[in-house]
C-alpha cells in the first residue's frame, strides 16, 4: 500500500513539475522604456498576462550602472517585462505601451527631461522587431497630427535597478502618487490619447 502510495505521489509531483517547466519555456520577455521606470512599472503591473515586472537601465555603453551613472553611461530607465503569451501578445503590449506614454516627445518624458528618460522599444528578435515597426507603423498611420519620435531598438544588456526602485509604487503610495500627479504623466496621456489613455491597464 505504501509503494503504491509513493509511486502516485512521484507521479503527481513529476507532473507538476512537468507542467510548470512547460509553463515556465511559454513565458516571454519585453523591453519598454517609458519615462520613469516607477510609473511604466506600476502600470504594466495591472495588465493581464504580464507575470513579472522588474525596473533598469538599458541602452548604453557603459558596465554596470547604478542610478547615479546611468545617465553619464548613456542609459534609458526601461521596465523588462515577463508576459504569458496564452494570456496577452506582445501586439498588444505594444497598445498598452504607446497609450501610456508620450512618443511624441523627443526630449524625455513629461517633467523628467533628458536622453535617460526618452522612449524605446528594445525588440529581442526579429518576430518582435517585426511586430514594433508594424505596431508603430498603424500608430503613425491612425495619427497623422501626432510626429512619433519613439525609437526601435535591438536589445542589448538589461542591468537591474537598485532593490528600492523594484515595485515602488507598491511600496511607497503616498510618494509615488504625490511623483506622478507633480510630473503631469496622467493629464498629458489623457490630453494627448483622450478615452484611449491607459488602454490596457486594469487598474489605474
Amino acid at each position: 500500500m505504501f509503494k503504491k502510495l509513493f509511486l502516485l505521489f512521484s507521479i503527481s509531483l513529476s507532473l507538476a513539475v512537468g507542467a510548470a517547466q512547460v509553463q515556465a519555456q511559454k513565458l516571454e520577455v519585453a523591453t519598454f522604456a517609458g519615462g520613469c521606470f516607477w510609473c511604466i512599472e506600476t502600470d504594466f503591473d495591472n495588465v493581464t498576462g504580464v507575470v513579472k515586472t522588474i525596473s533598469g537601465y538599458t541602452g548604453g555603453q557603459g558596465p554596470n550602472p547604478t542610478y547615479k551613472t546611468y545617465i553619464a553611461k548613456g542609459h534609458i530607465e526601461a521596465l523588462q517585462i515577463t508576459f504569458d503569451p496564452s494570456k496577452t501578445s506582445y501586439e498588444k503590449l505594444l497598445d498598452v505601451f504607446w497609450h501610456s506614454v508620450d512618443p511624441t516627445d523627443a526630449g524625455g518624458q513629461f517633467c523628467d527631461r533628458g536622453h535617460g528618460y526618452i522612449t524605446g522599444i528594445f525588440v529581442r528578435n526579429k518576430s518582435q522587431a517585426a511586430i514594433a515597426k508594424a505596431s508603430k507603423a498603424a500608430l503613425i498611420k491612425s495619427n497623422p497630427d501626432k510626429k512619433i519620435v519613439t525609437e526601435i531598438f535591438t536589445a542589448g544588456k538589461f542591468y537591474n535597478a537598485e532593490r528600492y526602485h523594484q515595485g515602488y509604487g507598491a511600496r511607497n503610495p503616498i510618494r509615488y502618487n504625490y511623483y506622478r500627479r507633480g510630473c503631469g504623466r496622467d493629464a498629458r496621456v489623457r490630453e494627448l490619447w483622450g478615452k484611449q489613455a491607459h488602454r490596457g491597464i486594469n487598474k489605474h
